[in-house]
């Protein structure tokens, strides 16, 4: 039997969001008028985003990269600006065959690049439970795999040397910045996802001092951060002993270093 669909008036969800604040009242009503199954879910999903949950957990999806990605309380919600992230990885390795999302969230990232490298070997990973859960759903069609830990600590130790691509979101907001974030953000998604420490780069130094002993010869990490925070990232990948350079999209305001080991 076909799913119902709702028959809430679209002007009044619209009004309602729009009341609460919402800017793009018009798009968010839609979209939730086209996912929810009946009436009742529709009253239910619009009150939630009028109580402030982010539209994304509100519909349990959130698009990214041409895909429709899940996404669960507690988790990470991918942002549209890291799509200038994927789109970088895929133009410096087309052909890459292994690929870790590493701090991987929902694992939007390494979904969208194994769709885009149809037999890629894909691992995700991520210190969170909620994530590794969200991120298993995500990458599953892609017969990815996902693991929980610490960084590398997470990775089957056979990767080493061996990894492409490796894109880590890592988080890089300043601890004493995190508060002034949008309450979306700040509210709703996990603290391991946002801070990134003193100046926020932490956890990229970390990652950088590592990434060496998992790239094969080619092989590139790529992390996102902010326009102010690149100079300091240039620095941690070159003291790393990987070539840098970096990749701005002025549109979306995305910044992304990009570190290739050396051939052998």
């Amino acid at each position: 039997m076909p799913t119902p669909s709702p028959s809430v008036p679209f002007s009044s969800v619209v009004a309602r969001l729009r009341a609460a604040g919402c800017v793009f009242a018009e798009d968010e009503a839609r979209l939730i008028l086209d996912t929810a199954r009946g009436d009742d879910e529709a009253a239910a999903m619009v009150e939630r985003r009028v109580a402030g949950l982010p539209l994304e957990l509100v519909l349990g999806w959130a698009e990214f990269h041409g895909l429709r990605v899940t996404v669960e309380p507690g988790v990470f919600v991918p942002r549209r600006r890291t799509e200038f992230l994927v789109d970088q990885a895929l133009a410096q390795l087309p052909h890459a065959s292994v690929v870790v999302d590493l701090c991987c969230g929902s694992g939007a990232v390494g979904a969208a690049l194994a769709a885009a490298l149809p037999g890629v070997e894909l691992h995700a990973a991520d210190i969170d439970p909620a994530a590794v859960r969200c991120a298993g759903g995500n990458v599953a069609a892609y017969g990815g795999q996902v693991h929980r830990g610490d960084l590398f600590a997470a990775l089957p130790d056979r990767l080493r040397g061996r990894v492409d691509i490796l894109a880590a979101n890592v988080p890089y907001v300043p601890t004493a910045e995190v508060g002034l974030l949008p309450a979306e953000a700040r509210d709703h998604e996990p603290l391991t996802a946002l801070d990134g420490g003193t100046d926020g780069l932490d956890v990229l130094r970390r990652v950088a001092a590592q990434a060496p002993h998992w790239l094969a010869p080619g092989g590139c990490l790529l992390v996102e951060t902010s326009e102010h925070q690149a100079p300091a990232a240039v620095e941690a990948f070159t003291r790393a002993g990987l070539v840098p350079r970096r990749a701005v999209a002025e549109e979306g305001y995305a910044h992304v270093v990009i570190g290739t080991r050396a051939q052998a």
